[in-house]
This record gives structure tokens, C-alpha cells and sequence, in this order.
């Protein structure tokens, strides 16, 4: 784990998420306040998110979407960050909102493939394979925050791409 995130020792709270529209996204709106497992929940989030974006924008047009939520982030989170004293605290999950936003649009239909994303992505997002280790660790604010949770979707997809394959 980030060992900003483990000397900050802040919690966000409800009068900071409130306080600037950068707080309430990259703390997931609201979900970042989870007392366990805010990332976790954060991306969750991204589920009712995508159902509601679906019903406006085709896959293309949520992929085209995506850069400016994810450069959103990089400002949120930036913002954010600075506000607790950490780079990349645990609460901001703006990061994995976006980056399983990714996951969704290219997980094939069904609650099995569904899981199988969820699963791989927070996977490859805690154990942080080479090169998202290295990010994580070297890359600071808000652009770091949102790039390694990028690199664990990749990963994501990849295992995705696998299964589509030796099950087809």
C-alpha cells in the first residue's frame, strides 16, 4: 500500500466532501467515506454509473467520455489530495471509478463476466504488478492517482480478452 496513505491518518469526512466540487468526485461521490475497503466500493460504483451512462451513450461514446472524466480526476484528486496531506489517499476512488468504467465497456454481457472483471481489476489494482508498483510509488498527484488504476485495467482486460478467447 501507498505510504501516503498510511501517514496521512486523515479521514475525509462529509463537511470536506461537500465543502468543493473536486472533493465530492474524487472521493467517488461519497463512497470514499466508506470506513472499509473505500476503493472496493468505489468500484462498485461504476456499475450504476455505466447503467446510467448506457442509457445515453453507446460503448464508443462512453470511451470517448472517458479521457475527460479521467483528466476530472487528475484534477479532483490532485485537489484533494492536497486537502488530507496525502498524494493518493485511500478515500479518493475517482481512479477506480473511471478506470473499471473502462473495464465495463468492454466486459461482454452477464453477471459471470461481470464478476470476472469486478474480480481481476481489484486484483491487479491492490497486488499493483509491474509497472503499476513502480507509478504508484514515483508518479505524485493527481495524475499519478488516476494512471496506475489505468494500468490495472489494462491488466484487467487482458485477463478478460484470455477467457473470451479459450472459452470461445
Amino acid at each position: 500500500m501507498n505510504a501516503d496513505r498510511e501517514q496521512a491518518g486523515l479521514r475525509p469526512s462529509v463537511a470536506l466532501l461537500v465543502s468543493h466540487p473536486a472533493h465530492f468526485i474524487a472521493l467517488g461521490f461519497g463512497t470514499g467515506l466508506a470506513p472499509v475497503a473505500p476503493g472496493t466500493i468505489g468500484t462498485l460504483m461504476a456499475f450504476p454509473i455505466y447503467a446510467v451512462l448506457g442509457r445515453w451513450l453507446s460503448p464508443v461514446g462512453i470511451l470517448a467520455l472517458l479521457p475527460v472524466l479521467f483528466a476530472l480526476g487528475v484534477w479532483a484528486c490532485g485537489r484533494t489530495g492536497r486537502a488530507l496531506g496525502a498524494a493518493d489517499h485511500s478515500g479518493m476512488n475517482w481512479d477506480e471509478v473511471v478506470a473499471f468504467l473502462l473495464v465495463l465497456v468492454f466486459t461482454p454481457p452477464g453477471l459471470g463476466w461481470q464478476v470476472a472483471a469486478f474480480g481481476s481489476f481489484r486484483f491487479f489494482d491492490i497486488v499493483k504488478p509491474p509497472p503499476i508498483r513502480y507509478i504508484d510509488r514515483t508518479v505524485k498527484g493527481g495524475i499519478g492517482v488516476m494512471i496506475d488504476d489505468v494500468l490495472a485495467a489494462f491488466y484487467a482486460l487482458l485477463v478478460l480478452a484470455g477467457a473470451r478467447m479459450l472459452l470461445a
